[in-house]
């Protein structure tokens, strides 16, 4: 890991130092990057990494681990941590260059023949290479993947290839050269145009355009206000924030910076949730590096405007996340939403004007300063410019962090960058495709009709979907569309605040109702009783979480109507998954005939004379598990015979 290397640089160094890092880097002859994302680091890559330090060494390679732009005098290889990858399925992973190398699953155990077949013999560790689970080929490198090869990675571009520790490698990228723009060449007001002009929306869910909430706060007469990054990502499944701070936190702190400048505000908080520790501390390093170079503090980059920026932990509750809870955490109180108007812009921390933007969209901002609005909307759509992260999981082939442009199709997703379908016993079968959760525990479902509708804003919206957080859980055939609402609906239950009476009594009323279908009590009455609840909850919730905590529920109840039905119809579940609603037969081969379930059975489903090969009536059978605790010769079995 790399240690501070910060010291005042003047706005005017920039392209020095820059230019330092470069002829440094060049002087080496090779870079390796261990992911140094949670997930890799939860499966051993620091343990990678300081064996690759150790083990080149021990071959006679001289090794770089802090470069130093002042010293540039060659080595055999420069060693360090990047944050996350992205293909968090197949970490911990090594990538080299310029060999264009990508090690796949590499343990502590695999380094000495990696340095013995690389670096000294210039060859290939063929096993480590990722393997395609379709064709079984090997694949070199990055380029030759489709996971990244189909992807356009902007936000993400640096987060799997520079030291998240290393500020030099930051401005060696062109760090702080928007900063340094928006500070000296651009008034608040300027600023405030270029981003409204590049159609940058807020990615934290809700899409609100940027530029027109910073005019807001820009409006607004107070000498004081403040900026606040949202990094409380409650998403189940969602790490799309987190690994931006942990793997380029310096371009959330320079976004930061930016909306400072465009808004007045003189204070920055960065919100990020207790359970990322490493996010954490690399945020809170990033800002005293920042600190020292002169970035931030009473005089940011010798520009005369002071701006302050803070970083506070939050306790981890789901409803943080929305502006004004948030706003209410940071001051001291219990995270709860108010009612609105006033919005956070007007009147937000401590009764001032509070800008509040998720990390994503603030890592956002220097690109557009920097290239300018025209360049950012070519890529993207009409009413949704830029890239979106999403984090992908569930049945397909390849699961991790994926950065594509707006208006890119579930298809592409889910099939070139996903790698297809995976069936229930985890072979490749894109047949076996049935739903797409987008947008988590706030979002819409999405089946093999909408593969082709462009992922953005507008178009998810106008089929009753949302971006979201970026969430993406892909399911196959054998996935019960009642118990994934459930999943849902249990999470938002549990995060509810309570303080309005629709959220917290009706997703408690909705989540009972669902468990009535999954147990096979459900009837007809109780779908159209869950639809009615459900608008009800929307319509009536204070905030954003009670409003769009229904909308999974309602959305699989349109788009997979009969399964629901054949739940409380049939009292069965199509997928097998409901255990109350899977029928119970006897095998005939291991039944003894001994009678003993048939006495214990309430309703006289079972039948046969002793010694026989007994059977069970499924018209009859009500699933209570009595002929089962009482076999002795574990003949009966769940599904049909």
């Amino acid at each position: 890991m790399a240690r501070s290397n910060a010291a005042i640089i003047p706005p005017g160094e920039l392209e020095a130092v820059a230019t330092a890092y470069a002829e440094a880097s060049a002087s080496i002859a090779r870079r390796v990057v261990v992911c140094g994302g949670t997930g890799c680091i939860a499966n051993g890559s620091l343990k990678v990494y300081e064996a690759l330090v150790a083990a080149l060494a021990a071959a006679g390679q001289e090794v770089v681990v802090d470069l130093d732009i002042h010293d540039c005098s060659g080595a055999a290889a420069h060693v360090s941590t990047s944050g996350c990858q992205g293909f968090c399925q197949v970490g911990p992973l090594v990538t080299i260059e310029p060999d264009g190398i990508l090690y796949t699953h590499v343990k502590g155990a695999d380094v000495e023949e990696i340095v013995s077949r690389t670096f000294v013999r210039g060859g290939l560790v063929e096993r480590l290479l990722y393997r395609d689970p379709v064709s079984g080929e090997r694949k070199r490198g990055k380029r030759d993947i489709g996971f990244y090869a189909k992807q356009e990675r902007r936000v993400m571009a640096e987060c799997g290839s520079i030291d998240p520790e290393d500020l030099n490698e930051y401005i060696a990228r062109g760090g702080y050269r928007a900063a340094r723009k928006a500070l000296f060449d651009l008034s608040p007001a300027q600023i405030c145009a270029v981003v409204k002009d590049s159609g940058l929306r807020g990615r934290g869910g809700a899409g609100f355009p940027t530029g027109r909430k910073w005019e807001l706060a820009l409006r607004q007469a107070s000498p004081e206000k403040y900026i606040i990054c949202n990094g409380d990502e409650g998403d189940p499944g969602a790490f799309m924030d987190r690994s931006v701070l942990e793997g380029n936190p310096h371009s959330v702190i320079e976004g930061m910076l930016i909306g400072a400048r465009a808004t007045g505000a003189g204070v920055g908080y960065v919100y990020v949730r207790a359970e990322y520790p490493l996010a954490v501390q690399r945020v809170r390093k990033a800002v005293a590096d920042a600190e020292a170079a002169g970035f931030l503090g009473a005089d940011s980059m010798g520009s005369g405007t002071a701006f302050e920026l803070r970083v506070m932990e939050g306790a981890g509750a789901f409803v943080c996340g929305e502006a004004s809870a948030m706003v209410s955490s940071i001051m001291g109180n219990r995270g709860m939403p108010r009612p609105k108007p006033p919005r956070t812009a007007e009147q937000g921390l401590w009764g001032k004007p509070t800008v509040v933007n998720n990390v994503e969209t603030l890592a956002q901002v220097a690109l557009i300063i920097d290239k300018g609005a025209a360049e950012y909307r070519s890529l993207g759509t009409a009413g949704s410019s830029g890239t979106k992260t999403y984090a992908l999981t569930g049945h397909v082939a390849n699961t991790g962090l994926i950065e594509v442009p707006f208006g890119a199709t579930l298809r592409r997703v889910v099939f070139d960058i996903g790698g297809g379908i995976l069936d229930r016993d985890g072979r490749p079968d894109d047949a076996a495709f049935k739903a797409v959760q987008i947008g988590g525990p706030s979002g819409g479902c999405l089946t093999a009709e909408h593969l082709d509708v462009p992922m953005d804003f507008d178009s998810l919206g106008d089929i009753g979907a949302m971006v979201g957080s970026g969430g993406l859980v892909v399911m196959n055939d054998s996935t019960c569309m009642v118990q994934m609402a459930r999943f849902f609906m249990q999470f938002t239950q549990r995060e509810s605040c309570g303080k309005c009476v629709p959220c917290r009594e009706g997703t408690q009323q909705i989540l009972a109702l669902l468990d009535d279908v999954i147990a096979g009590n459900g009837t007809l009455e109780s779908l159209g009783l869950l639809e009615a609840l459900c608008e009800n909850v929307a319509d009536s919730s204070l905030c954003g979480l009670g409003a769009s905590a229904p909308a999974p529920v309602l959305s699989m109840l349109r788009q997979f109507r009969s399964e629901y039905e054949a739940h409380v119809v049939d009292k069965r579940c199509p997928t097998g998954q409901c255990s109350a609603l899977v029928p119970l037969s006897i095998d005939a081969a291991a039944c003894k005939g001994c009678t003993a379930c048939a006495r214990k059975c309430p309703v006289g489903a079972i039948s046969g004379a002793p010694k026989q090969a007994h059977a069970i009536d499924a018209q009859k059978c009500i699933k209570c598990g009595a002929c089962v605790a009482a076999c002795k010769f574990d003949a009966i079995k769940k599904g049909a015979a």
